[in-house]
């Protein structure tokens, strides 16, 4: 039997899950390690990209920054992280997930993964998590670390996780923010001495791994304009692209004030 255009058209939108409420706003949920994470008032001035992030968004699209300190593709699901977040996700929303910093630990059973193997294997349980409650999985490639050569070129540090969801980003056609490709590029064009500014160097201590404000904005920033760019959002709903973000809109909480979700 077959069916005219209208009915599958009519079908097809009976398929597609409705916002409860009609609801217009939309979040942004983030699954990560301590590059995304929120910072308390006493980690500052390190910066999660995850904190500058609302600064490119229209108020419609919230973000949950579920991201924290020191998790795996693999802590992240044995801690029971990820289901906290599928118990709050609703259809219409995002769920971005970034990992590799602490995959690559092969010393600490608890967190590592091979890329071509548990690390696709756990990147799938978020996205089959994301997609059974009617949201949208996003794949985002983990940001570089500052690192150069004695010539002052920016080295790649992550070895094949970034090929490995990028990978399973066309297998399973999800978008793919490429954030590892465009930090690296950022990092090249800044240069050696200019990158120690986008990183939490301070007087006691020189990280290469986390940001201070400035870098946590640019990442920020990278990944917002990846979003239209993947067409997960519209352009309308992303803002301030070529605007200067003043670094004083970054605060740090008390710890006492975070929230699961």
């Amino acid at each position: 039997m077959s069916l005219s255009r209208r009915q599958v058209t009519l079908a097809a939108l009976a398929a597609v899950p409705l916002r409860p409420g009609g609801r217009k706003d939309r979040t942004l949920y983030i699954a990560g390690d301590s590059t995304a994470a929120q910072k308390y008032s006493t980690e500052a001035p390190e910066t999660g990209w995850g904190m500058a992030l609302p600064f490119f968004l229209r108020k419609e699209v919230k973000v949950s920054n579920q991201a924290i300190n020191g998790r795996s593709s693999k802590s992240f699901v044995d801690e029971g992280r990820l289901d906290v977040i599928l118990a709050a996700i609703r259809p219409g929303d995002f769920l971005l997930v970034q990992f590799a910093h602490n995959d690559e630990k092969t010393a600490d059973p608890t967190r590592y993964t091979e890329p071509w193997t548990t690390y696709q294997d756990y990147l799938r349980m978020y996205i089959d998590g994301a997609r059974s409650r009617g949201a949208r999985p996003l794949l985002a490639t983990p940001v570089e670390r500052r690192r150069f050569d004695v010539d002052g070129n920016a080295l790649p540090t992550h070895g094949d996780y970034p090929a490995a969801m990028r990978a399973l980003a066309q297998e399973e056609r999800v978008a793919l923010l490429d954030i590892e490709a465009l930090s690296l590029a950022l990092w090249q064009r800044l240069g050696v001495e200019e990158t120690k500014a986008y990183f939490n160097w301070t007087d006691t201590e020189q990280d290469n791994t986390h940001f201070n404000p400035p870098g946590a904005i640019a990442v920020a920033r990278l990944v917002a304009r990846e979003l239209p760019r993947t067409r997960v959002l519209a352009p309308r709903d992303v803002v301030r692209l070529h605007e200067d973000i003043p670094t004083s809109w970054i605060t740090w909480p008390e710890a006492s004030d975070a929230s699961d979700v």
